[in-house]
C-alpha cells in the first residue's frame, strides 16, 4: 500500500510540475496600433541637432513608415526578454537598408548612432544577417560567416556582420515579408517568410528595448507583434 501510494504521489506530482512549467505563451501584444507611435521614442542625432529637418518615423495610411533619412532609430519604452518578434515590411520604393535591433540600450554606442544592440539585418538580399553593435553573439561554422577570428569584434572597425543562412529567402521588391525573432535567453533565431534564416547562441545580452532604423531607404512596417514566453 505504501508503495502504491508513493506512485500515486509522485504521479501527482510530475502532473503538476508539468502544468506550471510547461506555461502556454502569453497573447501577442501589439507594439503599433496603426494611429500614432504611442510606447515608443526616437534617438535621431541630427533632428536633435537641427529641429527643421523632417521627422523620419511617420504614420502613413495606417502604416508605421521609416523615411529612412535623417537616420537614427525609433525605440519602445520598454525592455523586453524572453519573447517572439513578428512584423511585416517592404520597401516602400528604392531597395536599400534598415534593421531591426534587439536587446537594445545604451543610445548611440556605435558611431555616436547606433544603440548597444543585435541587429537584425533587414537590407535587401541581405536579411536574415546578423550585426553585432557591442554586443556579441555566436552561431554554427563561425569563420565561414564571419570571416578570420583575428578581425570578430564589436566596435567600430571589427568584423561586426554574421552572414546568414540562405540566399532566396526575400520575397521580390515590393511585396511584403514576414519576418519573425525569437530572444530565448541568449539564443536568437530568426525566420523570414517561413524559412529559418539565422540561429545564434551565446548571446552577451538577453534583454532590452527593440528599435527600428532609419537608414537611407523608406520602409513600411505593419502587423508587429511581440509575445512574451514563459
Amino acid at each position: 500500500m505504501k508503495n502504491f501510494l508513493y506512485a500515486v504521489l509522485s504521479i501527482g506530482l510530475a502532473t503538476l510540475c508539468f502544468f506550471q512549467c510547461t506555461k502556454p505563451s502569453n497573447e501577442p501584444i501589439p507594439l503599433f496600433n496603426g494611429t500614432n507611435l504611442d510606447g515608443w521614442h526616437m534617438d535621431v542625432p541630427d533632428l536633435e541637432a537641427d529641429s527643421s529637418l523632417r521627422i523620419p518615423f511617420i504614420i502613413r495610411n495606417g502604416l508605421l513608415v521609416s523615411l529612412g533619412t535623417p537616420e537614427g532609430h525609433l525605440i519602445t519604452d520598454q525592455e523586453y526578454e524572453n519573447y517572439l518578434l513578428e512584423l511585416d515590411y517592404r520597401f516602400a520604393g528604392e531597395p536599400g537598408n534598415c534593421g531591426i535591433l534587439v536587446h537594445a540600450s545604451e543610445p548611440r554606442a556605435l558611431y555616436d548612432m547606433f544603440p548597444k544592440s543585435i541587429e537584425v539585418q533587414l537590407m535587401h538580399s541581405n536579411a536574415g544577417d546578423f550585426w553585432c553593435i557591442q554586443q556579441d553573439i555566436k552561431v554554427e561554422e563561425m569563420e565561414s560567416r564571419r570571416g578570420p577570428k583575428e578581425d570578430w569584434g564589436i566596435s567600430e572597425g571589427k568584423e561586426r556582420r554574421i552572414m546568414n543562412l540562405t540566399d532566396d529567402s526575400e520575397k521580390p521588391l515590393g511585396e511584403w515579408n514576414h519576418i519573425k525573432i525569437r530572444c530565448i535567453k541568449d539564443t536568437i533565431t530568426v525566420w523570414l517568410n517561413g524559412e529559418l534564416v539565422n540561429e545564434g547562441f551565446e548571446a552577451t545580452t538577453t534583454k532590452g528595448q527593440v528599435a527600428l532604423q532609419a537608414e537611407g531607404a523608406e520602409v513600411e512596417f505593419k502587423n508587429i507583434f511581440l509575445t512574451e514566453i514563459n
